[in-house]
C-alpha cells in the first residue's frame, strides 16, 4: 500500500508556471514507476507524464511535451511536475498514480496501468 497526496495547484493567468508536488507514504517509494495524469470536467481521465523508478526515462503527452517537466527525489518519497507556459486548456485535476509493478514509461501510459491515486489538485489557466 502507498498513499498519495498532491498539492501545488492553483489559479494562473496563461502563460505562467506552477509545480506539483506529490508525496508518497507507506511501501518504498523507488519500487514505483509515477505518473502524473488530469482530468477537466466532462471529460476522462488522460495521461500527461510518467517517470521510471530511478528517473532516467521520462514520457509525455504530446499536448505537453516542450512545456511539462516531470521528476523525483526518492530520497524525499516526492514526485513534481513543473508546467511552463500554461494554457487555459490545461485547466483540470491533476492527478499522481503509482505503478507498483515498475513498467516501462514507453507503456505505462494508461489509467489502468495505476494501482494507487492520490486525491487531485486544481488547476486553473485564465485566458
Amino acid at each position: 500500500q502507498v498513499q498519495l497526496v498532491e498539492s501545488g495547484g492553483g489559479l494562473v493567468p496563461a502563460g505562467g508556471s506552477l509545480r506539483l508536488s506529490c508525496v508518497a507514504s507507506g511501501r518504498t517509494f523507488s519500487i514505483y514507476t509515477m505518473g502524473w495524469f488530469r482530468q477537466a470536467p466532462g471529460k476522462e481521465r488522460e495521461f500527461v507524464a510518467v517517470i521510471s523508478r530511478s528517473a532516467g526515462i521520462t514520457n509525455y503527452a504530446d499536448s505537453v511535451k516542450g512545456r511539462f517537466t516531470i521528476s523525483r527525489d526518492n530520497a524525499k518519497n516526492t514526485m513534481y511536475l513543473q508546467m511552463n507556459s500554461l494554457k487555459p486548456e490545461d485547466t483540470a485535476v491533476y492527478y499522481c498514480a503509482a505503478d507498483y509493478r515498475g513498467r516501462s514509461p514507453n507503456t505505462a501510459v494508461g489509467v489502468t496501468d495505476y494501482d494507487y491515486w492520490g486525491q487531485g489538485t486544481q488547476v486553473t489557466v485564465s485566458p
